[in-house]
């Protein structure tokens, strides 16, 4: 009888140190060993990496589908194939559903609805709800990744889509932190100053809303950066496991270095801020709003120098898809359009670029989307790592190849509405992915099955 379920050969593995030529055997859905050359036990089958390159699976820290509701955004059996053809092999669901993921009932509901459909592994955020220890206990035994709120007001005619997750009073934010500083799972948050948007949202509204430009008027760097501040300030009292999601500009990365030391605080960035800038949101117009929005090639910048300096240590891909229908209804408006760009798809390949042109080591890239947030979410390293005992996930790329973005070549249910990256060619490509020791994606086609993907908990780690 063979040892090994699947015995990958001939591909450089990235292990936790760095590159090596090894061979990778696969059993029972883990990784069975790491063997030099030629030595391992026999396999029922062999696949042939030569030439290429092998990733512990992504791990997408923050993700929307907000499924079952809203379908023609996307469901979770289509915006999991894109995660699969995207390399993705775990994604975090954020809690904004209809209605919020804030309740022990909807936590367990968003469950059970994505185990019976999702193609790859998740996990789940819950919102802090009712800001009670009985619905915060509830939630953690369910088994809660993490939780997640904002510092901005319900937007108008979604109250209960944002339900016990919409924080806007500072007295509020603080309880929340404190709240949850004892649960050891990360608060992450969307900050932005609630009283300073309302205060530059009324100045917007005497500009074009056509103009790109507006929005950023709309929702500039300081709101964000105000927010942040506070948060940081607020936590070196509360001690919660703070996150800060999707930093956008430079000053937000001046206040994360001030605050260093002061409490245990990490942030992330998205690619949208690292490969893109406001010029490129006027080419795409309405289709490339995102809150926070996408600023300066100085803010670019900034978040760049910051991953450089260890200041950012996650890069995530706030998936956000929307219907092609929601969109156009708001052509030439950027106030009225509906905030959010797929990005599952395009993350690894981008991070992929940016080794090729000498950005990042291979190891960084692979740190900042995917084990860096096993590590932080209690994953590591049967997440993130391909180790004896770890999962056997694993996304097989060539670095050497190519990745062109278009609506004829994406599996997310956006396709159509993914004008922000449309055109792009990048240099980097994902081959393969193998979700616990089955292939989910092989070349350009998602072959893994609806409800395959497992319910991931931070027990999973342990």
């Amino acid at each position: 009888m063979s040892a090994l379920d699947t015995l990958i050969t001939g591909g450089d593995v990235l292990l936790p140190d760095e590159l090596h030529r090894v061979d990778l055997g696969l059993a029972d859905g883990v990784v069975a060993g790491v063997y030099a050359p030629g030595t391992a036990p026999e396999a029922v089958q062999t696949i042939d990496a030569s030439g290429k390159t092998l990733l512990p699976g992504i791990v997408d820290i923050h993700f929307h589908v907000r499924a079952p509701a809203y379908p023609e955004r996307g469901t979770v059996l289509s915006e999991t194939k894109a995660a699969a053809a995207g390399g993705v092999t775990t994604l975090f669901e954020m809690p904004i559903s209809k209605p919020c993921c804030s309740t022990p009932e909807e936590l367990a509901r968003r469950r059970d609805h994505f185990a019976e459909n999702a193609v790859i592994d998740f996990a789940l955020y819950a919102a802090p709800g009712d800001l009670t220890e009985a619905s915060r206990d509830k939630m953690l035994d369910l088994g809660a990744i993490a939780f997640k709120m904002f510092t901005t007001p319900s937007p108008a005619g979604r109250a209960d889509e944002f339900e016990g997750l919409a924080f806007p009073d500072e007295a509020d934010q603080l309880r929340a932190l404190q709240l949850l500083a004892g649960t050891g799972r990360p608060v992450v948050v969307h900050a932005e100053s609630a009283a300073l948007l309302a205060h530059y949202e009324a100045q917007a509204k005497a500009l074009d809303p056509a103009d790109a430009a507006t929005h950023g008027k709309s929702r500039p760097a300081i709101c964000e950066a105000v927010a942040v501040a506070k948060l940081l300030a607020m936590n070196i009292t509360a001690g919660a496991k703070l996150h800060i999601a999707h930093v956008t500009s430079a000053e937000t990365v001046e206040v994360l270095r001030g605050f260093a030391g002061t409490s245990d605080f990490t942030a992330e960035t998205c690619p949208q801020y690292l490969f893109a800038t406001e010029d490129d949101v006027a080419r795409a117009g309405i289709y490339a709003k995102v809150n926070p929005p996408i600023r300066h090639q100085a803010d670019q910048d900034a978040l760049w120098q910051a991953i450089e300096d260890g200041v950012i240590n996650y890069v995530t891909t706030d998936h956000a898809p929307f219907a092609k229908a929601e969109k156009q209804a708001a052509e030439g408006n950027f106030p009225a359009a509906p905030p959010g760009v797929p990005g599952i798809e395009f993350i690894l390949p981008a991070m992929l670029d940016a080794v090729a042109n000498g950005r990042l080591s291979l190891k960084r890239a692979h740190d900042l989307i995917c084990a860096n947030g096993a590590r932080r979410y209690g994953l590591y390293p049967f997440k993130g790592a391909l180790l004896p005992g770890s999962a056997a996930d694993v996304t097989i790329v060539d670095l050497t190849g190519e990745t062109a973005l278009s609506a004829d070549t994406l599996h997310t249910h956006a396709r159509e509405v993914a004008h922000l990256f449309e055109g792009r060619t990048l240099r980097g490509k994902v081959c393969q992915t193998i979700l616990k020791g089955n292939t989910v994606f092989l070349d350009g086609a998602v072959t893994g099955p609806q409800g395959q993907g497992a319910f991931v908990t931070p027990a999973a780690g342990k």
